[in-house]
């Protein structure tokens, strides 16, 4: 009998002996929502009219969110394909090629979550800061004008 006690799941309490409390707000409402993930959100919204208009051509180019760029020490950082604002960069498009392992990637453009919200004054900047730098990757990638991704 005390050894089946000692077997069952114990329940993590806090000092006080309260446990766990549940979240604080529901999943269904949009302040559960992370930063993180509400950035997420903001750049499949603004990629969603881009891949609408050029879906044949974006196949094989995947989308991806960093939190900060990846800084290399040693030599000269490497430039080609990155969006930068001053000495930051917002953005990079990676190209496809081959991993260490010998085996092929696909192309992807990878977008640094906090130096766009660092440069951004309200939600609203950011969704057009994301835009803009999508725009500007999409058009990288595809050899086109950013205007001609937009339409104008």
């Amino acid at each position: 009998m005390a050894r089946s006690s000692r077997h069952r799941r114990r329940v993590r309490r806090d000092r006080h002996g309260r446990g766990l409390r549940g979240p604080l707000y529901p999943a269904s409402l949009p302040a559960a929502a992370s930063r993180a993930e509400k950035f997420d959100q903001l750049v499949l919204d603004a990629l969603e009219p881009i891949e609408a208009r050029w879906r044949d051509q974006l196949t094989k180019l995947d989308v991806a969110v960093d939190d900060v760029p990846e800084i290399r020490g040693g030599g000269a950082p490497e430039d080609d394909g990155v969006l930068h604002d001053g000495a930051v960069p917002l953005s990079r498009l990676v190209p496809a090629g081959v991993d260490r392992t010998g085996l092929p990637t696909r192309a992807r453009i990878v977008l640094y979550r906090r130096p766009l919200e660092a440069r951004a004054k309200d939600p609203g900047e950011l969704a057009d800061l994301v835009h803009d730098v999508l725009v500007e990757q999409v058009a990288g990638y595809l050899g086109v004008e950013p205007d001609v991704i937009e339409g104008e």
